[in-house]
């Protein structure tokens, strides 16, 4: 594979939706496993492609529960990808990912 990042897994989005710190993660991994198994389908092995996949995450202002977030995705991501999709290179099973901060203008901030 070239070294590009298949794609950016975005769970910002969600977040701004309005979802929970939990949903955002829940909703963004299972939008990841759907990625990962449509290139498994496509012929492509895990460790071929998984280690180029990064993530997009929101950064609210409740820093410990953040923390937190990123841990817990961290950790699932690891267990997914090594337990449900075999992967052997420790790269396979890293979450890499971004975040920005939050981006709605909320009336207390302004």
């Amino acid at each position: 594979m070239p070294e590009w990042n298949t794609i950016s897994i975005s769970g910002y989005h969600i977040r701004e939706a309005g979802s929970t710190a939990t949903q955002e993660v829940a909703f963004t991994l299972a939008n990841a496993i759907a990625y990962v198994e449509a290139a498994i389908r496509a012929g492509l092995t895990v460790d071929s492609f998984a280690p180029r996949l990064s993530f997009f995450f929101n950064a609210h202002n409740d820093f410990l529960e953040e923390i937190a977030k990123y841990r817990a995705a961290r950790t699932l991501w690891a267990h997914l990808m090594k337990e449900r999709f075999g992967a052997k290179d420790p790269k396979s099973m890293m979450l890499r990912f971004t975040r920005r901060l939050r981006g709605r203008h909320d009336a207390q901030h302004a």
